[in-house]
This record gives structure tokens, C-alpha cells and sequence, in this order.
């Protein structure tokens, strides 16, 4: 029998692609779900514990110290990515869930259909079966942080001094990805709220904080 898919109404994810402001975004949420009072866990992936990290590095590469001579197989990108991601969730986002926190992840598996699946050309239904054996869990609430693939390329690229793997790839790889997350979110607008990217961090902050409020506020976060 297949696992079931727990959706989770205190985990939160933000998805996008290069340069859509992640980092204001998680950080906007961060704020305001303190302001009410309630204990909160940021993440990341790929990563997010030691172990996961290093499996990071593996995955994004970027400094020279990093780099690794043999290419990188897509479906050996995936199965890796797969691989932090169950020890994330084991080690990371059920426990917070446990004790009652919200756990807000920059990236969860929604990025695996993107990337691997629509960047990569894998096969979506095999990463929707590792979604279920190796992970069983979604969030309850995803943010789509959309922009225009040059605009966000453009502020990416002078944010690190070496580029990773996937920052490397051309624009028709981004606008594949930017398709995936944005049919991802119209097949399940119970769960994803798409955000304006493209405007000043100001406006993203505000407009995450507003989405998030209204959900808390729906009182599906018991």
C-alpha cells in the first residue's frame, strides 16, 4: 500500500525560482507569526541538518572546492535531493511540527517537480511516489514567489561569487521551472498563494504576511 500524504497546517514552504526573494519572504513570516506569539522553525532545502547540508554541497556544488569532475546524472540529483529531504523531515520538520511549532522551509518538494522534473525532463510520477515513501508530508500553506525568469536572473547574479549548478543553466531551463510551479499552483489553490515577485521587497514582505495572516486566521493551524 502506498503511504498517505499528510498535509500539515503549521508547516509553511516558500518556491520560486533564481532571485525571486526567498530570504525577505521567510523572514517577513518569521516576524509576523512571532508577533502573535508563536514558536517558529526556518529551514532550508536542500538541507536544513548537518547531514542534509553535505548533501547540499554534493547537489548545488558552486565554489571551486566543491566541484566535482563527474557529471552530475539527473536522476542521481534527485534521488540526493530525496536523500536530505527525508533526513530534513525526520531529523527537522516533524519534530517542530510535534511540540507545535510552524516550520517554514525555503524549498520543499514542490521544487523537485520543478527542477528535476519539468528543469530535468524526470518522470513526475516517480518523484510523486519518493513524495510519498521518503517524505509523506506537504505543507499546508506554499507561497509562490513569481518573476519574470530575467529579472530574477538578473538579481541573482551578483549575490555569490561562484555560481552553483543550477544557477549555471540557461534561461529556457528557468522557464521551464517557472511553468511547473506556476501549473503546480493553479492545480492546488487551496494550498499555494501566488505572490508578485517582481516588485520591491517592501511589497513582498507585506503581501506574505497578509497571506499567511489570512490563513492563520482561517483557523486551520490547530
Amino acid at each position: 500500500m502506498t503511504p498517505a500524504l499528510l498535509r500539515h497546517p503549521r508547516f509553511i514552504s516558500l518556491e520560486g525560482g533564481e532571485g525571486a526573494g526567498k530570504t525577505t519572504a521567510i523572514n517577513a513570516i518569521r516576524d509576523w507569526l512571532q508577533s502573535q506569539g508563536h514558536d517558529v522553525v526556518l529551514t532550508r532545502e536542500p538541507g536544513g541538518t548537518p547531514l542534509a547540508e553535505r548533501i547540499r554541497e554534493l547537489v548545488l556544488g558552486g565554489a571551486p572546492a566543491l566541484e566535482i569532475e563527474e557529471p552530475l546524472a539527473p536522476e542521481t540529483e534527485l534521488l540526493l535531493v530525496f536523500a536530505a529531504r527525508a533526513q530534513h523531515v525526520r531529523e527537522v520538520v516533524r519534530p517542530a511540527l510535534a511540540r507545535g511549532a510552524f516550520v517554514v522551509s525555503d524549498r520543499f518538494t514542490d521544487s523537485s517537480y520543478a527542477y528535476q522534473g519539468a528543469g530535468r525532463g524526470l518522470d513526475l510520477q516517480w518523484i510523486a511516489d519518493l513524495e510519498r515513501r521518503a517524505v509523506g508530508l506537504q505543507p499546508g500553506l506554499t507561497l509562490l514567489l513569481d518573476v519574470d525568469v530575467r529579472v530574477g536572473r538578473a538579481r541573482a547574479s551578483g549575490r555569490d561569487l561562484w555560481p552553483d549548478r543550477i544557477e549555471n543553466e540557461r534561461d529556457d531551463f528557468f522557464e521551464r521551472v517557472r511553468e511547473a510551479f506556476r501549473r503546480r499552483a493553479q492545480d492546488d489553490p487551496g494550498r499555494f498563494r501566488m505572490i508578485d515577485a517582481g516588485q520591491p521587497p517592501a511589497g513582498v514582505a507585506a503581501d506574505v504576511a497578509a497571506q499567511v495572516a489570512a490563513f492563520v486566521a482561517r483557523g486551520e493551524t490547530a
